[in-house]
């Protein structure tokens, strides 16, 4: 299946959604014979007359033909290729080839399961890829509203003379469901809402462990559950007291997420206590800086550390940062309305919504090399589409250190384990890295589409657990190739 790529920024339409727009007159006429056509989500929209589409789709698409290269023979073949490649669903447009939809096409996307559409005469594939972005912009809309609205809700919340239970109160609304405050013993200090399914309550209570086990040094930030169709989610609180929240609700809409991650931050602030010997003394390092001592006099203020630095792009919402640097475990960040800056001594963990790039753990005096770091890793983040990538310090030199003939032969074997069953991806990644990188020239070389060249290369980085942007990894799968 071809590499997922990161989804837009707008949220997907449903197949349902699509069918009920009367101006498009699409029919439904295949592929769903029990599921709802609510849940099926449409990410994006592709055309391709392509008799096998699968090297070319990302998966999630409403896939659009006319069936210029399709036959009854070779039908079936087509849908099993569609529906491996990760297609939402198969849009049909009866004309020009077709007046109408060959039977040996809804045979075969009944059988798979594909959800195949009919295109009326009148609806050009243009018509159908605006419809859907129309529906995503005005899905997006929706969200960014009921956030907005939801970021009032629970900072006029806070405001309240009893703003704890005000804002769980306000949380638990919003989410149509259950918003719990739990002790670090695991006790409710504070609950409201409803239960949306049977045993919710003590399935929540069980996962608030999970984000705060008994002696765990470094204990996972967020946690997340299922339950009867009920989502369960808990979040520890900034502030070092152990405290969870818990939320169950009934189902999951957009912005969900951001709207909790407001209450996090604002829950972390309102139980936070009072500030300790580690905040005074960071405190200070920013007094220092002010009043004009240098970065190598103020760093060590901030404590031993080891400190990680985070740049981060994603979020759009005013909490956004905020929110983030308590999911990291830290009260230090900032941003320039770009990128946000995050510095934390905690493990730096993917969070849903961002790009993250991480710098090395190092001592206060070493921190702008750090934020050094951090940028590049948000760069190469970025062009691999990863969620996080961590600063690499280069390895060893390989050429000096495999230099006895068995040795490398065992490294090589070692190295491409992943790709040696398959000829055709060992090949395009020697012939890609022998023509430094040219995807042009390795389509050539290799007789191929460049998209070809393409998804085989990204196919070979996932399998290798290789960041093929970094120089050193290139030259380590060179010699691992030459000693295959």
């Amino acid at each position: 299946m071809p590499e997922p790529s990161a989804p837009p920024p707008t949220p997907p339409v449903s197949l349902a959604a699509l069918l009920a727009d009367g101006s498009l007159g699409l029919r439904l006429i295949a592929g769903l014979p029990d599921a709802p056509a609510e849940r099926v989500a449409v990410h994006w929209v592709h055309t391709s007359e392509m008799a096998d589409p699968y090297p070319y789709l990302l998966g999630g698409e409403l896939l659009l033909t006319a069936g210029v290269q399709l036959t009854d023979a070779h039908a079936d073949t087509y849908v099993g290729r569609v529906v491996e490649a990760g297609a939402a669903a198969l849009g049909f447009g009866v004309a020009p080839v077709y007046d109408t939809v060959p039977g040996s096409l809804v045979e075969a996307c009944d059988r798979h399961g594909l959800p195949l559409l009919e295109i009326p005469r009148r609806t050009p594939f243009t018509t159908v890829a605006r419809g859907v972005w129309r529906l995503m912009a005005e899905a997006r809309h929706r969200e960014l509203r009921r956030v907005t609205e939801a970021q009032q809700g629970l900072a006029a919340a806070a405001a309240r003379p009893d703003p704890v239970p005000a804002v769980l109160r306000q949380l638990a609304v919003r989410l149509g469901g259950r918003a719990v405050l739990f002790a670090p013993d695991g006790a409710e200090l504070h609950a409201t809402g409803r239960d949306p399914a049977p045993g919710s309550r003590t399935a929540l209570a069980r996962l608030a462990r999970v984000v705060n086990p008994p002696g765990a040094a470094s204990p996972p930030t967020s946690a997340t559950d299922t339950l009867g169709g009920a989502r369960l989610a808990a979040y520890a609180l900034g502030g070092g007291q152990g405290l969870v929240l818990g939320v169950a609700a009934g189902s999951r809409e957009a912005g969900d997420h951001t709207v909790t991650g407001v209450a996090v931050v604002l829950l972390s602030l309102l139980t936070a206590p009072h500030q300790g010997a580690a905040e005074a003394g960071r405190s200070a390092a920013l007094v220092r800086l002010l009043l004009g001592a240098t970065p190598s006099e103020a760093a060590p203020l901030l404590g031993p550390g080891p400190w990680t630095v985070v740049h981060a792009h994603g979020g759009d919402t005013p909490f956004a940062g905020s929110a983030l640097a308590a999911a990291l475990g830290s009260a230090l960040a900032e941003t320039d309305g770009a990128t946000v800056r995050v510095l934390t001594d905690r493990p730096v963990t993917a969070q849903p919504g961002w790009t993250l790039g991480a710098s090395a753990a190092v001592g206060p005096a070493a921190l702008a090399e750090a934020d050094t770091q951090a940028e590049r890793a948000l760069r190469h983040a970025e062009a691999t589409r990863a969620d996080l990538v961590h600063h690499r310090e280069p390895g060893p030199d390989a050429l000096t250190a495999l230099v006895p003939p068995e040795e490398a032969a065992a490294h090589a074997r070692a190295r491409l384990a992943p790709i040696a069953g398959s000829p055709a991806l060992t090949e395009t990644l020697r012939t890609w890295l022998s023509l430094h990188g040219s995807w042009d020239r390795t389509a050539v070389a290799l007789t191929v589409h460049r998209n070809t060249v393409r998804h085989r290369i990204a196919r070979c980085a996932a399998l290798l657990n290789a960041d093929l942007d970094e120089a050193d990894v290139r030259m380590d799968l060179w010699f691992a190739l030459r000693r295959l």
